[in-house]
């Protein structure tokens, strides 16, 4: 694995350097999340302060008498380039700095900007930031993002990395996967991004076993930075997928990211082409961009296109079928011994083509039955599910009786719809959800979701042949 970036996710000591005792302050956030967090050492560096919460306090870096893996710097920006020095000088290899007033408030702050990397230039020492959150580690304990937990919840270790130029929506993404149970395993809020981009940190990313998928919100690239990008995106995709959404679109979209992290947006479809170029998976939206990345953290890259649909409901069937064709996607018809052993096990009037539909008049078993067969079956490379939990023959054991029978299929790609606030509609989303089948809400997000997998899988054997 890449040791360059190593010391921003397996520190074993953190100074934080502007940490305070009052409380809200975002110094007195970042170090009393880091303590209750973080697996190793956190080391509070203020020169108000003899100690803080029981810990002794040092007035700098340099007086800390051990070795310092990672600074948080959370002073006033016009004395941010002292702090950087002193922690260049204590050998320090990982900085994120947290204070803004740099490139995004014009010529003054970009002038400190350029000063902090001739500072790091040749050290070995990397820099995250200015103007950001920094890092967020669900397996490390790395956390050093100022929001409480009430205000941003954390999420539940997983398989996702997002990597966002704007902290704000990094911290909405955190805490909305924490709300909903989807499992991140790093989040690293880059803010204008003076030193580490995302090119540094695909190449970590890609090396780390517990990242199966790469989500990043991007503004804009520096100058000159475009090719590198590029180069290393098309390396990464060849064994993780990597999907980006993409702001700053329009006119004054392109003008809104030069005030928000002092990026250079350009021409959007400049982007766009790039992309597909290298097989980047565009998002359209942040739900789009986490549909897409929840497939990804659970499920396998599907050997083509054929799509099998088993719903109850058949007006969700329909929906899917536009769905999936829209996208390209394939819905091929049951094959004849399929249906046959289907006849004997369903009602009568079940549709047996493709969606299959087990009626209204569906039981649990009928359900198991179908999906079995369409899992089996090698006319399907993946299986969309639609459970409308409504019908009263259905009972509370429908959802483990469904992870048994997709436990017994893992080669093959499943993600289920359901709609319906219903306590028997809660419980199926919440039992596939923890046995890593991605629930959504409408057959729509659902067929994206088994695009984009597909689409991967003929980009990343596309490169490999290369």
């Amino acid at each position: 694995m890449s040791t360059s970036l190593r010391a921003f996710f397996k520190p074993q000591t953190i100074a934080v350097i502007g940490a305070s005792a009052v409380k809200g302050k975002i110094g007195n956030v970042v170090f009393e999340v880091l303590r209750s967090k973080f697996k190793g050492k956190v080391i509070p560096v203020n020169p108000k302060y003899r100690e803080l919460m029981g810990v002794e306090c040092y007035p700098s870096v340099k007086d800390i008498p051990e070795d310092v893996d990672m600074a948080v710097i959370v002073v006033p920006a016009p004395a941010v380039i002292d702090v950087v020095k002193d922690c260049v000088d204590k050998g320090v290899k990982a900085i994120i700095i947290i204070s803004a007033g740099f490139s995004e408030i014009g010529p003054e702050g970009a002038e400190r900007e350029r000063k902090l990397i001739e500072i790091i230039k040749g050290t070995g020492t990397r820099i995250i930031g200015p103007n950001c959150l920094g890092v967020y580690d669900a397996y490390s304990g790395v956390d050093t993002w100022f929001l409480p937990e009430d205000r941003m919840a954390r999420p539940p270790r997983g398989h996702i990395a997002i990597i966002s130029q704007s902290g704000a929506l990094a911290a909405a993404m955190l805490d909305w996967a924490a709300r909903m149970g989807v499992g991140i395993a790093k989040a690293i809020s880059i803010g204008n991004k003076a030193d580490v981009d995302e090119a540094d940190l695909m190449e970590y990313l890609v090396e780390d076993p517990d990242v199966r998928v790469i989500a990043i919100y991007l503004e804009g690239l520096k100058p000159g930075s475009g090719q590198r990008f590029l180069e290393v995106a098309r390396k990464v995709v060849k064994r993780k997928p990597v999907i980006v959404l993409k702001a700053g679109k329009t006119e004054k979209g392109t003008k809104a990211v030069a005030s928000h992290t002092g990026s250079l947006a350009g021409s959007y479809q400049v982007y766009a082409a790039a992309f597909k170029q290298v097989g980047i998976i565009e998002a359209d939206s942040v739900l789009d961009l986490f549909d897409m990345a929840r497939a990804f953290a659970t499920q396998p890259i599907p050997k083509g296109r054929r799509v099998a649909v088993v719903t109850d409901g058949g007006g969700m069937g329909v929906m899917a079928t536009d769905a999936l064709e829209s996208l390209g996607l394939l819905l091929p018809e049951t094959p004849e011994d399929v249906k046959q052993r289907l006849r004997q096990k369903l009602v009568p009037f079940a549709a047996l083509g493709n969606p299959i539909d087990v009626t209204g008049n569906v039981e649990d078993e009928h359900y198991v039955a179908a999906f079995e067969e369409v899992l089996k079956s090698e006319a399907f490379d993946m299986v969309m599910g639609i459970f409308l939990m409504q019908p009263p023959l259905l009972t509370e054991k429908l959802p483990e009786k469904l992870v048994q029978v997709f436990r017994r299929f893992r080669n093959k790609p499943v993600v289920a719809v359901t709609f319906g606030g219903s306590e028997l509609t809660l419980k199926l989303i919440k039992v596939l959800e923890e046995n890593g089948i991605p629930v959504y809400e409408i057959p729509e997000r659902a067929a994206k979701a088994l695009w984009a997998l597909a689409y991967y899988g003929e980009v990343r054997q596309k490169l490999l042949e290369e």
